[in-house]
């Protein structure tokens, strides 16, 4: 709403041109010494005296309030669903374009619960683009324009800020922001549902990956104890996703393709391409896990194949890393390799956890042509980025390859250095993030 000076000029204006004393647009629920000193820009009006006016001078209430015609507004928000679809079903690239020319005009007509939805869209095309720094920048000027807004309000924001640093291999970052979140929102007394359903199933992977089994498996159980009250059927398909890698890590494959399995009926009835090809990328890692490495081989390349053509470079690239692990079981050691050396070229834009992984099945692809120079130099390169990613799980399997490698080689003492490390990883389990587990919400049975 303008300053009440703005309000006034607006309102004697419009009166002016229908022709209308202060009297004769006053009455019946008003003074004409009200609507003097209103326009006097003397006293600051109420809603429900502005909504009366607007009427009376044949406007809108954000027309009379704002100076903004309504249907721009109206106009930018259908343009929005618009872009939203956008990113849905075609490019990042193409919807940021979109997302771009509307954060103009949202800041132009001053309307910022649109601006931040505008930046919640660059965040998420960033992401699919690879461009981490950006999508970083973009959830938090989300998350800054709706700091006066209760915290479900924000719980998007936040959760694209932890996603980026998850893709970025900051584990541990990733894990804080989430669990600082759901502390507040239980402390609070604002234990939303949906909110809380996306910031479990966003806090379960980066749990998995640090090797915080038990957490995930609680924040899964809490996430599916709480979708019965959720209304939004792409959370709830997002929900089941992320679920699926608490059974894969429990070695329940079944349960894991029945939940993936909801969660691609749901993404292909909404048609949401990148979310129907993470799907197809989880289904294709859990046939791996049983070993039909054909059929693994088929759905990861339709999943690769899906986020290219969406320009989800970042995505791709990281799909690219299962594809190679299941054409170096399927004895393709040369394919394998020249997916993965073109996947390092990009550098650190797939994060550091996939990077370690690219490098770790090169050592194993070296070891397997017999070449243990180039497998131990893979096999350190690999250590070094999932130390900084504080990817525990991973970090163990990796020093007793290397422990492995090396002792083969006759180098028993520097072989022993890697199997104690790997063991440090190994000792404590769950307890890898920077605070005690977040508490269970006060209305679900603890």
């Amino acid at each position: 709403m303008d300053e009440p000076a703005e309000i006034g000029r607006r309102v004697q204006q419009l009166r002016a041109h229908l022709g209308l004393t202060q009297r004769q647009l006053a009455e019946p629920s008003y003074t004409p010494a009200y609507i003097s000193t209103l326009e006097a820009g003397k006293v600051r009006p109420s809603e429900a005296a502005l909504r009366f006016l607007a009427d009376r001078l044949g406007t809108s209430f954000e027309e009379l309030s704002t100076g903004r015609p309504a249907h721009l507004a109206t106009e930018l928000r259908l343009a929005l669903t618009d872009a939203q679809r956008e990113l849905a079903t075609g490019s990042a690239e193409e919807a940021a374009v979109s997302y771009r020319r509307l954060l103009t005009d949202a800041e132009h007509l001053e309307l910022t619960a649109e601006q931040a939805e505008v930046l919640l869209g660059l965040g998420e095309c960033s992401l699919e683009t690879g461009q981490l720094d950006n999508a970083r920048r973009h959830f938090e000027a989300a998350e800054q324009l709706l700091g006066d807004e209760p915290l479900p309000r924000r719980a998007r924001a936040v959760r694209g800020r932890a996603i980026a640093h998850l893709l970025a291999g900051e584990l541990r970052y990733a894990c804080y922001l989430l669990e600082a979140t759901i502390d507040e929102l239980n402390a609070s007394g604002l234990a939303d549902p949906e909110a809380l359903v996306l910031l479990y199933a966003a806090i379960i992977g980066p749990y998995i990956d640090m090797g915080a089994h038990a957490r995930a498996a609680h924040a899964a159980e809490l996430a599916l104890a709480l979708a019965p009250q959720v209304s939004d059927p792409a959370l709830v398909a997002g929900m089941h996703r992320q679920v699926a890698r608490t059974f894969l890590a429990e070695g329940r494959t079944a349960d894991a393709d029945t939940s993936l399995a909801k969660a691609q009926a749901i993404y292909r009835q909404l048609r949401l391409r990148t979310d129907l090809a993470h799907c197809h990328w989880m289904r294709g890692y859990v046939q791996a896990q049983d070993g039909e490495l054909t059929l693994a081989e088929q759905e990861l390349r339709t999943a690769r194949d899906m986020l290219t053509a969406k320009r989800a470079v970042l995505f791709a690239a990281q799909v690219e890393v299962e594809l190679a692990d299941v054409l170096r079981r399927l004895g393709r050691l040369d394919e394998a390799s020249e997916l993965l050396t073109a996947l390092l070229e990009l550098g650190d834009r797939h994060g550091a956890v996939h990077a370690g992984g690219a490098h770790r099945l090169l050592g194993l692809i070296s070891e397997e042509r017999g070449d243990s120079d180039a497998a131990e130099e893979h096999y350190v390169l690999a250590l070094g980025l999932l130390e900084r990613s504080g990817a525990s799980g991973d970090l163990a399997d990796l020093c007793r390859l290397l422990g492995d490698l090396l002792r083969r080689g006759g180098r028993t003492e520097a072989a022993l250095d890697a199997y104690r490390t790997g063991l440090g990883h190994r000792a404590a389990p769950g307890t890898t993030t920077l605070g005690p587990a977040p508490a269970t919400p006060s209305f679900l049975p603890r």
